[in-house]
């Protein structure tokens, strides 16, 4: 039986220069824990199916690095951007608060930069590593990836960041750097894989403009390993055919000993070897119960997620379609909606709320009225497709209902009071992304609220 994962967040405590903040991670097996950092600007999600595959010998913690995914960004230092060092001990941070002293550890490509820095620096933290793709950067790599690999990501007033990152996901299978489209920069493993580049889309969106100080941190750090006469714990390095990082094999130089790097032909085998080297020498008992906030999370109700906020017992308060959870007065339970923000689909949405509820102890629920309109034009298909015009579609609808209600009905009997605020880039933004998070569960939540209500406006 295939392994759920669970998803929860938890408060870390102030530390150093860093003030407390909330780290989102995601969980799955049984075992002793392993560690799993993602690459950027990815998050933990990237993880999900190798989660369920080694969740059968490990509890696998997968937190999503700070600015990424669910998690907070690191504050900055000095008025700069965190270093790699704050990543490295940030994560360590992590550890202390889920209450875990020692664990073996995955990470790829830039989870395993904050992996490598994070062991040079906190070595007793760790029994052992597994690596995917080490870069070892020149110069004058580092100078061109610092000028152009981190642009800045800002919502624009017509979506114009929608098409750059739809084109930048899309590509960077194909040429390496992203931007890089001379022959010599193509790479072997082009796609075209829409749910690929759709869910890397998603994690972007996710981590805003957050994510040039985490992977700015990772592409600016020391590009070393440990010297080969320091006393580190064990860690294998591996790169498939296809990763532009497999190359980098033959830069790493000596290693510290039980140290091994090698290449392998797929990814797969990457993934195959990583594991049993985890798995060396594995010993310990199942990972603790481990330190999770009491007043937001996720509920699980019959095979799916429901994230909530706010205090239990209280009224459940719900979002209309296409949008998400707002935060909580005191007294209220938010939650996403089932298909919404952070909640997962599920096909009885009216049996999914009512569990929720009852999880949550809610005294009562407030249903919202659904808006007005024809509900087959309300909400417009937000089906990733080749092209990326799903992302175009949840912009134009985002700025059309600030003039018209409902906003396809484009005339002067349809135009409401115009509010400046929610033309604001950074407000549109939030609410296409609520739109192209719901897809087409935003429609059939609709029906369920005029069936609930009894208000077909």
């Amino acid at each position: 039986m295939t392994p759920a994962i669970t998803r929860h967040v938890m408060t870390v405590p102030a530390s150093g220069t860093q003030p407390a903040r909330c780290v989102h991670y995601r969980r799955c097996g049984s075992g002793p824990m392993l560690l799993m950092v993602h690459q950027s600007p990815r998050s933990s999600a990237e993880y999900a199916d190798l989660m369920q595959q080694w969740g059968a010998h490990f509890t696998c913690v997968a937190p999503d690095s700070p600015g990424f995914g669910q998690s907070d960004p690191l504050s900055p230092v000095d008025g700069a951007q965190p270093e790699i060092d704050a990543f490295a001990d940030g994560l360590c941070d992590f550890l202390d608060a889920l209450g875990v002293d020692r664990c073996p550890a995955y990470g790829f490509h830039s989870g395993g930069i904050i992996l490598v820095t994070a062991l040079k620096r906190h070595p007793e933290r760790f029994t052992r590593l597994a690596i995917g793709g080490y870069a070892i950067w020149s110069k004058e790599e580092m100078r061109i990836f610092g000028e152009r690999y981190l642009p800045p990501f800002h919502p624009s007033d017509y979506g114009e960041h929608l098409t750059w990152l739809w084109n930048r996901m899309l590509e960077q299978s194909w040429v390496f750097p992203w931007f890089d489209t001379r022959e010599e920069a193509r790479l072997s493993v082009a796609h075209a894989d829409v749910p690929r580049v759709a869910q890397a889309v998603s994690e972007m969106l996710d981590a805003g403009n957050d994510y040039q100080a985490g992977y700015g941190a990772v592409l600016r750090a020391p590009r070393d390993i440990p010297a080969s006469d320091v006393d580190v714990p064990p860690c294998l390095i591996s790169a498939y055919d296809g990763d532009p990082l497999q190359e980098h094999i033959d830069r790493l130089g000596q290693m510290p000993a039980g140290w091994a790097a090698q290449k392998v032909a797929t990814r797969e085998e990457h993934q195959a070897v990583s594991l049993a080297f985890l798995q060396e020498g594995l010993a310990g008992s199942d990972a603790p119960d481990l330190a999770e906030n009491n007043d937001e999370g996720w509920i699980a109700v019959d095979g799916g997620l429901i994230h909530w906020r706010g205090t239990t017992g209280g009224t459940l308060v719900l979002h209309g379609p296409a949008q998400e959870m707002a935060e909580p007065e005191a007294g209220q339970i938010a939650i996403d909606a089932p298909g919404h923000g952070q909640s997962d689909d599920f096909a009885d949405i009216g049996a999914a709320i009512a569990a929720a509820g009852h999880a949550l102890s809610a005294s009562d629920i407030r249903w919202p009225a659904p808006p007005a309109g024809d509900p087959t034009r309300l909400y417009p298909d937000m089906t990733p497709d080749r092209f990326g015009q799903y992302l175009q579609r949840s912009w134009v609808a985002a700025r059309a209902e600030v003039f018209f209600a409902p906003w396809y009905e484009a005339s002067a009997a349809n135009a409401i009071p115009l509010d400046p605020a929610q033309l604001d880039p950074v407000a549109l933004h939030a609410r296409a992304v609520a739109r192209i998070r719901a897809g087409d569960a935003a429609h059939l939540y609709h029906q369920f609220l005029i069936h609930k209500t009894g208000d077909a406006q």
